[in-house]
């Protein structure tokens, strides 16, 4: 078994295309017309043959409920890992994105939090061990 697709709900699709790609640095794997709708996947260049994340429009009700209750209570809807947290976080800052937390020592593991405009809160990890 292997995991190949996963997905974050977005508000827009174009809007959140430009966010993973050009801030966080993504590439766009997939865009497929779909009637009113598209199937949209973006990879890490570090494995474009890995797992593709979906940028899923949130138009079923509830998919926006819950996308809007887990970014109400400051849960992330997706996490990346990194190299460093503390340059991505510098990196991703000057862009003009918003974090929610700023670089964060925990158990075994750097953290940071950053809104990804469309909806959602996504958070950058660094394993210390």
């Amino acid at each position: 078994m292997q995991i190949k697709l996963t997905s974050v709900f977005v508000d827009d699709q174009d809007k959140a295309l430009k966010f993973y790609t050009e801030i966080l640095g993504f590439q766009k794997k997939h865009e497929l017309s779909a009637g009113t709708y598209k199937w949209l996947t973006v990879v890490s260049p570090e494995e474009p043959e890995g797992v593709q994340l979906v940028l899923e429009l949130n138009t079923n009700p509830a998919a926006k409920t819950y996308q809007q209750q887990i970014f109400r209570q400051a849960i992330p809807a997706a996490n990346f890992f990194v190299g460093d947290v503390k340059a991505e976080y510098e990196r991703i800052k000057q862009s003009g994105v918003t974090f929610t937390k700023e670089p964060t020592k925990t158990t075994g593991s750097t953290i940071a939090v950053l809104d990804d405009s469309c909806g959602n809160l996504i958070q950058i990890t660094h394993l210390d061990w």
